[in-house]
């Protein structure tokens, strides 16, 4: 394994607390609709409205201490770059983040309003992550690519610190799965603190690259993406992040649109959270297979809520009830389709 729990719990100092000690709490309307005790670990009360400032801070921290880089530059559907674009600034720390033509102008706003120069070209996260190298290249800037760089793995791992710092652990642990970091960061810590409790991962089946991955042993591609949950939607998984996912998961299961909807409707009747697509992973697995979760405690991770109002009144909508219409995330090389995610 690339992670250390050690270095997890260090990292802890390094990360300003605006994004540690994050509520969590345990559902019961949510348990009664389920069939099983819900833990929802929310992550997404904090600056950039997701986890993925846990990880920046060590990023960002980490490259000061070294003086090495006079700039950071990533590619991101918004979330990452919205964390990356906090660091620095606090930090003073120029940042370039590199998304999709189509990427959700929410997140594109969020991302300029932090600072950051934004660079939008391309159908889905592929092509910006091409062109996050070569600016890292040419700038001679430091390249954070998310999942890759442990830093990102390891701050992720600081949620499972405090999820399983309680006398109680989860039977089940259910997470939502992109490229990586958020599931071998709370996958690995769990391993470590709990070995009885089941990781299981989580991803649309419109956006199914690591979890085919992850059945395969080996890295398998895919040629396009439809999902409206773009937080997690890539289409080549990295090798090392693969390996690690393979020693700490004890599954992966794939949801369609409709559960991932109705997940994110769950959590606003039933926990009064506004949440996107990604964070609603956990909930529509359960939906899925209710057997297979029933009377067990489960836990999951709320991951981010950066969701435009009116994608998220379309995508809770009761069926049949009159909505706007929006689109998925739906990219590959060479055909441009108009999108919008979470």
């Amino acid at each position: 394994m690339r992670l250390d729990l050690a270095r997890i719990r260090d990292a802890v100092s390094a990360i300003d607390p605006a994004f540690l000690r994050s509520p969590q709490f345990r559902s019961w309307p949510l348990d009664a609709a389920l069939g099983c005790s819900v833990t929802l670990k929310v992550e997404t009360l904090n600056p950039v409205r997701s986890f993925k400032g846990r990880g920046t801070e060590l990023v960002v921290s980490r490259l000061l201490s070294e003086r090495r880089y006079p700039s950071v530059v990533c590619a991101s559907a918004g979330n990452l770059g919205q964390a990356l674009a906090y660091s620095g600034a606090r930090r003073g720390v120029p940042v370039a983040v590199f998304a999709a033509a189509n990427a959700n102008p929410l997140k594109v706003e969020r991302m300029r309003s932090l600072g950051a120069a934004v660079h939008l070209e391309g159908d889905d996260i592929e092509r910006p992550r091409a062109l996050a190298r070569e600016y890292a290249r040419t700038e001679g800037a430091f390249l954070v690519e998310d999942s890759l760089d442990v830093d990102t793995c390891e701050g992720a791992a600081t949620i499972a610190l405090e999820l399983l710092a309680g006398p109680a652990r989860p039977d089940v642990l259910v997470i939502a799965l992109g490229g990586g970091a958020l599931a071998s960061g709370v996958g690995y810590v769990t391993r470590q603190l709990s070995p009885d409790t089941r990781v299981i991962a989580v991803q649309p089946a419109g956006a199914p690259a690591m979890a085919l991955s992850w059945r395969a042993r080996a890295v398998v591609n895919t040629d396009a993406v439809d999902t409206i949950a773009d937080g997690v939607a890539g289409r080549h998984p990295i090798p090392e992040v693969l390996d690690d996912l393979l020693e700490v998961l004890d599954d992966v299961t794939l949801v369609d649109e409709d559960l991932i909807k109705r997940g994110m409707r769950l959590l606003l009747e039933c926990a009064g959270l506004v949440v996107e697509p990604s964070a609603a992973l956990g909930v529509a697995a359960v939906l899925g297979d209710p057997e297979r979760f029933a009377g067990l405690d489960v836990a999951t991770v709320v991951c981010g809520s950066n969701v435009a109002p009116a994608d998220f009144r379309t995508w809770t909508a009761p069926p049949g009830a009159h909505s706007e219409r929006v689109s998925s995330v739906r990219g590959a090389p060479g055909s441009p389709t108009p999108g919008r995610g979470a």
